[in-house]
């Protein structure tokens, strides 16, 4: 399967990932948001085997409150597994909001994320998604997205949030819909 485009106002494919104690759940119940008012910021990191993940995530739990006040839920997965969850925690992880793992290639390549092989055994043993964030709105669609193919293409996360209460605020419209 090659990597699909994920186009502003599509549908959240529906994605299953572990939890830290083995659950499958939707990384983005898609079926579910018609009855909530929560919004969802899925954050792809790369894994444990990234510094630059660990200051990002870090970084963004410092905003939760932001979030909250703005309805939006916050998740973070990588194809991590539970083990390399628990390296990460050691190495400084520390967040409030889910981090959910093992997702599998081909959801990466439904969410059109670039998919890197490590450079070596030490960096990690699996494929890997670089970083991309999804903003889903309560109906399950998605409203905003960037995605990279590096890790240090991210946006700043003050201007980010910045930017979403004035979209909140404002009723902006979902942008980049037009089809050629």
């Amino acid at each position: 399967m090659q990597n699909q485009i994920l186009k502003a106002g599509q549908t959240f494919p529906d994605i299953k990932v572990k939890t830290e104690d083995g659950r499958e759940q939707a990384l983005v119940d898609v079926h579910n948001k018609a009855t909530t008012a929560k919004w969802t910021l899925v954050t792809v990191y790369r894994g444990q085997h990234c510094p630059i993940c660990l200051k990002y995530l870090n970084e963004l739990n410092l905003f939760t409150g932001r979030f909250n006040a703005l309805d939006i839920e916050l998740v973070a997965v990588s194809a991590d597994d539970k083990q390399q969850l628990a390296q990460f925690k050691d190495k400084g992880l520390e967040v409030s909001f889910p981090v959910v793992l093992e997702l599998q290639v081909e959801d990466m390549k439904k969410l059109g994320l670039y998919i890197s092989e490590p450079t070596s055994n030490a960096e990690t043993d699996h494929l890997f998604a670089e970083p991309a964030l999804f903003l889903v709105n309560p109906k399950g669609k998605i409203t905003m997205i960037e995605i990279a193919n590096a890790p240090f293409i991210r946006p700043d996360i003050d201007r980010f949030v910045s930017g979403l209460e004035y979209a909140m605020e404002h009723n902006y419209p979902t942008r980049g819909t037009h089809s050629y």
